[in-house]
């Protein structure tokens, strides 16, 4: 009889070999589980006393909202970040979102990693599913991914470098403008590196008293934080693309150039609209020169890509630009970047298929790739969930707060798309509504197809198709 392997009777083998089995039974599953684990210690952790300024700890509601705000990487608070918590409070969110920044899937494949010692199909399989989610289905997945599987590899490392050389990099050259503005070097530090860090993780929080005020009409420090949330909202595939091929855009995928294309268009209308929506509004660009016009609304329409940051009182600008920014937020970035948001490249989607019914064409097509039709499908779900989630949460919220319908859906949507940007109702609600709008906040980060893929037990095959008949449509 041949002998037992040895990896079944040694203890640590045999939790190894369970934990990369269930891994692989539901990767998405495995990941919500993760996730759920880092907001549950980092709650722990913000409901220490060492972690609040004054006496005793914090309120359950507080740091539960705090917690999944910051592993979300949304930057929504119930309290004042910079007041509220301690140094060591600060530690804790500054870690919660550069994990939360990784990625859902991401991290759960370099937990893997750490655990197996190896990366595996099983360990790149959980990893693929967060730079394309058709990964996280089964059966035939389409061509033209994003990232292929074998160079999931590469991706993470592109992940570790990216979040690591960027943040120092917007860091350094942060330091001497705020160092100009009369901070002391250890100060003036933080207050650097924490603006990097929650620019490039697409979170918005601001730990410092002064916030962003001293800085609010300074060019050279809103351009960086600008870049900053850019490339943290791209996506890491297209950095991993744009690392690989810099000046040939003839070899990047349909992914970045769809990502690219949609996302800088979104920037530019963004700006125009703002600029033009609020042009005679006193209360925030109204009286400013031409050139401070520009500026704010370049920097507010970047900020709705899940930036975060604000240079006025969002609750100021006219409903018409309220609406633009629910929009834009509801949008959000790239897939598998910090950004939250249906993604730009599901709203390309829709496009490009609306405009092939338009010709009569019977397929999707892009810089000179078919699209398949499963990728519309995904698209259609994604959009359809994820304003369904919004619609209920605003709902519930109407009944427990009685407030501005505006002004809920604004705080529902940047919830969901972990934007950040807030009128202030989320620091005046009770905590019912903060739980709704942290459960908003988890879905939203977690996403609605990887959401679907947990939910569903299993995938059931269908081996015979039914009559076809056609319904009434518009």
């Amino acid at each position: 009889m041949q002998a037992r392997p040895a990896a079944r009777t040694n203890p640590v083998a045999r939790v190894r070999d369970r934990f990369d089995d269930f891994a692989t039974a539901s990767p998405s599953r495995f990941a919500i589980l993760i996730f759920a684990a880092l907001i549950a210690v980092t709650t722990i952790l913000l409901l220490l006393p060492i972690s609040r300024r004054g006496e005793g700890s914090a309120s359950f509601a507080d740091a539960l909202f705090t917690a999944i705000s910051t592993i979300c990487v949304t930057g929504l608070s119930t309290v004042d970040m910079s007041t509220h918590w301690t140094p060591f409070g600060h530690v804790v969110i500054v870690i919660g979102v550069q994990i939360g920044a990784v990625g859902v899937l991401t991290l759960a494949s370099i937990l893997g990693l750490v655990i197996s010692r190896r990366l595996g199909l099983k360990q790149r399989l959980i990893a693929a599913g967060d730079s394309n989610p058709l990964r996280i289905h089964r059966g035939p997945v389409a061509e033209g991914q994003a990232v292929r599987l074998g160079e999931i590899g590469n991706l993470l490392i592109t992940v570790a470098l990216s979040v690591v050389v960027i943040e120092a990099v917007v860091a350094v050259l942060l330091f001497p403008t705020v160092l100009l503005e009369g901070y002391g070097f250890a100060d003036a530090a933080w207050i650097a590196v924490s603006f990097s860090i929650m620019a490039f993780t697409n979170t918005g929080f601001t730990l410092h008293p002064d916030g962003l005020a001293p800085f609010a009409a300074d060019p050279w420090f809103l351009g960086l934080l600008m870049v900053a949330v850019f490339l943290g909202s791209i996506g890491f595939p297209v950095i991993h693309a744009l690392l690989r091929h810099p000046t040939k855009p003839r070899r990047w995928s349909l992914h970045v150039k769809l990502t690219l294309t949609t996302y800088l268009g979104l920037f530019v209308l963004g700006t125009l609209a703002y600029f033009v929506l609020e042009f005679t509004n006193p209360a925030t660009i109204g009286g400013m020169d031409p050139g401070q016009r520009v500026l704010q609304s370049t920097f507010l329409s970047m900020m709705t890509r899940s930036g975060g940051f604000a240079t006025f009182d969002t609750a100021d600008l006219h409903g018409s630009s309220l609406l633009v920014t629910d929009m834009l937020m509801f949008i959000g970035g790239g897939s598998a970047s910090t950004a939250g948001g249906i993604k730009v490249t599901t709203l390309a989607i829709l496009f490009l298929a609306a405009y092939a019914e338009a010709r009569g064409s019977d397929s999707m097509e892009a810089f000179e790739r078919r699209i398949p039709s499963d990728v519309l499908r995904v698209s259609v779900s994604v959009v359809l969930w994820s304003a369904t989630i919004v619609a209920l949460a605003c709902i519930i919220l109407l009944q427990l707060t009685n407030q501005r319908l505006d002004y809920v859906l604004f705080d529902v949507i940047s919830a969901f798309a972990t934007s950040g940007l807030t009128t202030g109702l989320t620091a005046e609600v009770d905590d019912p509504g903060k739980y709704v709008l942290a459960a908003t906040m988890f879905m939203g980060r977690v996403g609605t197809v990887t959401l679907a893929a947990a939910v569903a037990a299993s995938e059931r095959r269908q081996l015979y198709r039914r009559a076809e008949e056609r319904p009434i449509v518009g």
